[in-house]
């Protein structure tokens, strides 16, 4: 199926309930649905159609949503980008695309045009006081084209962290079955949930398990452009939020505001974590302030992105969980061979999620997929109970003195320490161990810790080899746009 069918069905069947909104703004699913058919009338006029790309470079307001529907009703392929690239990253992606049409929202438009102007691209840019003239200005194009599971929805760029990034063909099969499971097992989301939207929706944990899992569900999606934890406690209060979505970073400022007594997060249902690991002590923290329980789970952007997942009734802290139906995942040492219970391997995955490759990068596509299974670069375990715990990154690992360290296992002690807020553990060359273990932290609000402190608490609690020699306490540790600690953009002094 088209995954843009699940909008017909909702607004067919909901018409006047709110799908998205943005503090005063709101589209109920009638008027979503309507204006995107609009949109996919403004793109057939400018021959647009199946298969073709068309690049979506906005933050999280209504409009990303209109065009995001359009796109997928003509049986085109949508490209999100993050609103913050500059010219020459813009040019990047529009050109291994080839993306023949872009929009870019009002506010990004120099760098937008400047790009496009590189790539030989057309530019539709969305200003609010103009795009809804724009759209009426066009004939209405009502239906969804027909795909195949096997089409291209979505070229979901990857962040880039091994080379250039790297357009992952999420189709409209690996979407689809995302988004009906997320509803049906995960979330058990209803038109009665109200979804939290403050991740990007450029990023597929934020398009997957927000905009799409609100539409199929009939559900209503509150935006946030940008992630401020106190607008965020204000969101959720005011729009009596169920299902809050975050990164650690998020569920970590949130536990470290301040004033977050203040806010009244009863109308909390269930939380779900993603996009990294997320510390015990905050997952255990965050749910004594607020009283809600967290679901974490794990995936990529080749996944759609979930792989596994906790279930309310069968979770454990610090793992990702199990399989999630129609996926299977093993753990693999160097040669491909499976390790026992307990052992340390790389993480492969095989299902309906994994996508169809990488966008006209063939060689990478096969170095990734092999024999049906996804290579995800993440080092991690199975226990005895077929849970899945997530140690690091491959190419994070650091190994000193012949000993392998997983800065995972550090950075949980680090967060044990009541006056750290974030950590991230990294190796850097040394002389006589190859790799010396290094620990970069910021404190919460107000409080003091000596790096001499911080590195005694964290030696009292694990082996020798494993402990920071070397700590820097920082204002702010450096984030990606989805509030992922970027541990390339940490220098060490």
């Amino acid at each position: 199926m088209n995954l843009a069918e699940h909008l017909e069905r909702t607004a067919a069947a909901r018409p006047d309930h709110i799908a998205i909104k943005l503090d005063d703004a709101t589209l109920t699913y009638t008027e979503l649905d309507a204006a995107s058919q609009q949109m996919a009338g403004l793109l057939a006029e400018r021959g647009i159609g199946p298969g073709d790309r068309v690049a979506l470079m906005a933050p999280n307001v209504p409009q990303w949503a209109i065009v995001y529907f359009g796109v997928l009703r003509v049986g085109a392929i949508a490209v999100p980008m993050n609103p913050l690239l500059k010219e020459r990253e813009v040019a990047y992606f529009l050109t291994d695309s080839g993306a023949g049409l872009m929009f870019a929202w009002h506010g990004f438009r120099d760098e937008a045009e400047a790009g496009a102007e590189l790539a030989g691209t057309e530019v539709i840019v969305i200003d609010p006081a103009e795009f809804p003239g724009l759209l009426t200005a066009t004939t209405p194009v009502g239906g969804v084209v027909a795909r195949e599971d096997a089409d291209t929805a979505v070229l979901l760029y990857t962040s880039g962290t091994t080379g250039a990034p790297k357009g992952a063909e999420l189709t409209h099969g690996n979407l689809t079955h995302n988004v009906e499971l997320a509803v049906s097992d995960l979330l058990h989301a209803t038109s009665d949930d109200v979804i939290f939207g403050g991740l990007p929706l450029f990023h597929v944990f934020g398009q997957t398990c927000g905009l799409n899992v609100a539409v199929a569900a009939g559900a209503t999606l509150t935006l946030l452009p940008r992630f401020d934890p106190a607008k965020a406690l204000e969101v959720l209060v005011r729009d009596g939020v169920t299902i809050f979505e975050a990164v650690p970073t998020m569920y970590t400022a949130l536990l470290n505001y301040p004033a977050r007594a203040d806010y009244d997060l009863s109308s909390l249902r269930v939380c779900a974590s993603g996009g990294a690991a997320l510390p015990i002590e905050v997952l255990t923290g965050f749910e004594k302030a607020f009283g809600c329980p967290v679901l974490e789970g794990y995936g990529l952007s080749e996944t759609s992105p979930i792989a596994s997942f906790n279930l309310r009734d069968s979770r454990k802290p610090g793992s990702v969980g199990m399989p999630v139906a129609g996926v299977e995942m093993r753990v693999l040492d160097e040669d491909g061979t499976d390790v026992a219970e307990e052992a340390v391997g790389e993480i492969v995955i095989r299902g309906k999620n994994v996508m169809k490759g990488y966008w006209g990068k063939p060689e990478a596509t096969a170095a990734s997929i092999k024999q049906g299974w996804f290579h995800s670069g993440d080092l991690g375990y199975r226990d005895e109970d077929g849970f899945y715990f997530i140690v690091d990154r491959k190419k994070d690992m650091i190994i000193r003195g012949g000993y392998n360290v997983y800065p995972r296992e550090v950075e949980e002690v680090l967060h044990e320490h009541p006056a750290i807020a974030e950590a991230a553990v990294l190796g850097t060359p040394h002389a006589e161990w190859g790799e010396e273990v290094c620990a970069v932290v910021s404190l919460k609000p107000g409080a003091t810790a000596a790096p001499e402190e911080i590195r005694e608490f964290v030696k009292a609690r694990i082996a020798a080899y494993k402990y920071p020699r070397i700590v820097q306490v920082v204002a702010a540790l450096p984030k990606g746009p989805t509030g992922k600690i970027l541990k390339r953009e940490i220098s060490i002094a």
